[in-house]
């Protein structure tokens, strides 16, 4: 699933110019982006970017959450 999203550009006297990617609500809360984490974008060429985020993941298990139980294969009568 993608997201379509516009470059937007402030403009702030004759040179300085800063871009800004918007990042979807629905994304960052798939992502669970927090407010001020830090984030590497990477060129990999021109059509496209990715980003990383930077430093350490913050990763919480879901302790409510039961580890999944293999399937029984259903029996075929022949």
């Amino acid at each position: 699933m993608g997201f379509i999203s516009k470059v937007q550009v402030i403009q702030r006297g004759e040179t300085n110019r800063q871009f800004y990617f918007i990042c979807p609500a629905p994304l960052a809360q798939a992502l669970e982006i927090e407010k001020g984490e830090s984030i590497e974008w990477v060129v990999v060429d021109k059509q496209t970017l990715t980003i990383r985020r930077v430093g350490q993941q913050k990763t919480t298990p879901d302790k409510t959450r039961k580890p999944a139980k293999p399937r029984k294969r259903a029996q075929h009568e022949r």
